[in-house]
């Protein structure tokens, strides 16, 4: 506690650690097979790795600092870590994690460096630390009280009685800790009500594989804050997650396929949760078609610092190891004007791509519509007619220059997209996130959106998932849910809200949709309330029709048909797939782990959200429920977010942290 707070006092104080820090380094780099070093340790630095565990296996999302400075990182879900510090001088990591005791270790002859944190009984008990900072005027004292990782509201700054006597009614010079999400915009989400079957039977909506919100979400948590409810959007942080729904069986024409499950929903034990599966074809990497990429970066004065424009650089190098003699890569990069830094250059010629993207500086700023104009441009030059035309736009989205409305942005994206080039954004840093804006943006473009905030999640989106990131294997995938009323009265669609679409709209090929990567998997859920169960919301209509009162219906009849609409990827018709949920609501303990595991998911969202839907679920239920459901979690993935749920548990006051 005591390293805690000493690590945490001169950040408050205000004290001058950033001027310090010595010069950017280079960006590590993550390989999927570990930890590897590819241009990293320099004249003047070197890369310090390790793992960082707990009595019970890896920690992912802990934290590593150089002391005395702002410069870090954090683990990844095998809790590895990887860290350029500066060869001269003294150096010692600072290694911390809500809910266990700081540790410190110095900088040696070892370049490696393992560190087990034990859990801390006491983090959720309020220190109050005096300490006193110099200001313009010396005669100034002031007073810190900080709250403990375990309650981490941030940092208040009080005038002492003594400085109150110089400075009568002056202001602390040193604010507080910001607002979770404060400078980031997110589009509202009004959560999706019950709908009664009686009068809405068909539910429909685009397919969306993004999976922004999880790591977002995971960003604010292992900072200390709980995020602000409309950055929480359910449907991305289930489908942040790997489930093991059936594939297409190799001889389909179908490049998806469809499976179902119900069960007792965990948060209401009176209602039923049926849970949808949709899985793409994986294709894999040589026989992808060849690729002609455009890597947009946003150099603007914004994008200044290492979770910025270093991360962005740091994940298209990752990318570029991936790339094939085929494929080609161009780079553009925007400011205050646009220019075409690197003109299309064939994946075999690494240096040549790796060099352009080292050479990009933040400054200025920002001629979004420029870049995507000039962007789109190249590579409508370069178009392989049956390979992937993409373009990369990395960027915090603060577009201030040209083109900046969000209406004009999305005309320009809708009008290139007819081309055959679609959009990837990778979103970073946090503090002026246009959240709201990449979203629109990558949906118009016919593409996906992801949120780096940290190295190991640039290497899932651009290595890991390299094929579903950028190559499509089904255009505009919507979905339409017809419910049976002999089975269900009430039903909820659990997230999408934002990609909800006319009944109308399903047979409409003219209708933008989804579109789905090779290998993706996407999961929807609905609430639904049984005919028989009391039933929710809204008195009865005094002057409409009534229908009569419904008991238990047939367990033997569908409970709903799923009916999918895709094209393919150069196609302009779509095809259609249906699949009937029959059966009873097996109890929440017999259904599949994977089932198991996306109420979880589920719930936590809703927690997070203070959703009026959440029922009964409390952190501890959600906490044990994703545990028991982790399944061989290869990855780690699952145990972070048990971890997270523990986080979530303890910024919120509700009891102790370190849920397992």
């Amino acid at each position: 506690m005591k390293n805690l707070l000493l690590l945490l006092l001169p950040l408050a104080l205000g004290a001058p650690a950033r001027a310090q820090e010595p010069a950017p380094l280079p960006a590590p780099v993550i390989r999927p097979r570990g930890i590897v070093l590819m241009d990293t340790t320099t004249a003047r630095a070197i890369a310090i790795s390790g793992t960082v565990r707990d009595g019970q296996g890896p920690l992912p999302g802990a934290t590593v600092l150089i002391k005395g400075t702002t410069r870090g990182t954090s683990t990844d879900a095998q809790g590895h870590y990887l860290l350029l510090v500066p060869r001269s001088g003294r150096v010692t990591l600072v290694f911390s994690m809500v809910g266990y005791t700081t540790q410190q270790r110095r900088v040696g002859k070892d370049v490696v460096i393992d560190v087990v944190l034990k859990p801390n009984t006491q983090a959720l008990e309020e220190v109050v630390v005096t300490g006193y900072g110099t200001v313009r005027d010396k005669s100034a004292n002031y007073s810190v009280s900080t709250v403990t990782m375990g309650r981490v509201a941030g940092v208040a700054i009080q005038r002492s009685p003594a400085a109150a006597g110089f400075f009568p009614g002056a202001p602390a010079p040193y604010p507080a800790r910001p607002e979770a999400g404060a400078g980031d915009t997110y589009a509202h989400v009004a959560e999706n009500a019950f709908q009664a079957v009686q009068k809405e039977p068909l539910s429909t909506f685009a397919l969306d594989v993004d999976n922004v919100s999880y790591a977002n979400v995971r960003r604010f948590l292992t900072e200390g804050q709980l995020p602000p409810a409309d950055a929480v959007r359910v449907e991305e942080m289930l489908n942040y997650f790997h489930y093991d729904y059936p594939a297409p069986a190799p001889a389909s024409p179908d490049p998806v396929r469809i499976s179902t499950e119900l069960a007792v929903c965990p948060w209401n034990p009176a209602h039923q949760l049926a849970r949808i599966g949709i899985r793409a074809r994986s294709v894999e990497i040589s026989a992808l078609p060849p690729a002609n990429l455009v890597f947009l970066v946003d150099v603007s004065g914004s994008m200044q610092g290492p979770d910025r424009l270093g991360l962005v650089q740091a994940g298209l190098r990752l990318l570029v190891r991936q790339l094939r003699p085929q494929d080609r890569v161009a780079l553009v990069a925007y400011a205050g004007a646009a220019g075409l830094v690197l003109p299309p250059t064939p994946g075999n010629q690494p240096e040549a791509i790796l060099g352009a993207i080292e050479r990009l500086e933040a400054g200025g700023s920002t001629a979004g519509g420029a870049g995507l104009r000039l962007a789109y441009a190249t590579a409508r030059q370069y178009f392989q007619k049956a390979g992937n035309n993409r373009v990369i736009l990395a960027t915090d989205g603060d577009f201030n220059v040209g083109e900046s409305s969000d209406a004009a942005l999305e005309q320009l994206i809708v009008n290139e997209r007819e081309s055959g080039v679609f959009l990837t954004v990778l979103g970073c840093g946090r503090g002026n996130l246009r959240d709201a804006r990449m979203e629109t943006l990558a949906d118009k473009g016919n593409g996906n959106y992801a949120y780096l905030d940290n190295l190991a999640e640039a290497q899932r989106v651009l290595v890991a998932q390299f094929g579903g990131t950028l190559f499509t294997v089904a255009q505009d995938v919507k979905l339409q849910v017809e419910f049976n009323p002999a089975r269900v009265a009430h039903y909820r669609l659990v997230g999408y809200e934002n990609r909800l679409l006319a009944a109308e709209d399903f047979n409409n090929d003219r209708k933008d949709a989804g579109e789905l990567g090779a290998g993706h998997i996407v999961t929807a859920l609905y609430e639904l309330v049984p005919t028989g169960a009391p039933q929710p919301l809204v008195d009865g209509l005094k002057y409409q029709h009534q229908p009569a009162a419904t008991a238990p219906g047939d367990p033997s009849a569908d409970v709903l048909t799923v009916k999918l609409r895709f094209k393919q990827p150069q196609g302009h018709t779509s095809q259609l797939l249906t699949q009937a949920l029959t059966g009873t609501a097996a109890p929440v303990a017999q259904a599949s782990a994977d089932f198991r595991f996306a109420a979880a998911v589920a719930q936590f969202g809703l927690l997070l959200r203070q959703s009026p839907q959440a029922g009964t679920a409390t952190w501890a239920a959600t906490a044990a429920l994703a545990a028991g459901s982790r399944g061989p979690d290869a990855d780690g993935y699952r145990a972070e977010l048990v971890r997270l749920v523990g986080l979530a548990q303890g910024l919120s006051g509700a009891g102790a942290v370190g849920v397992r």
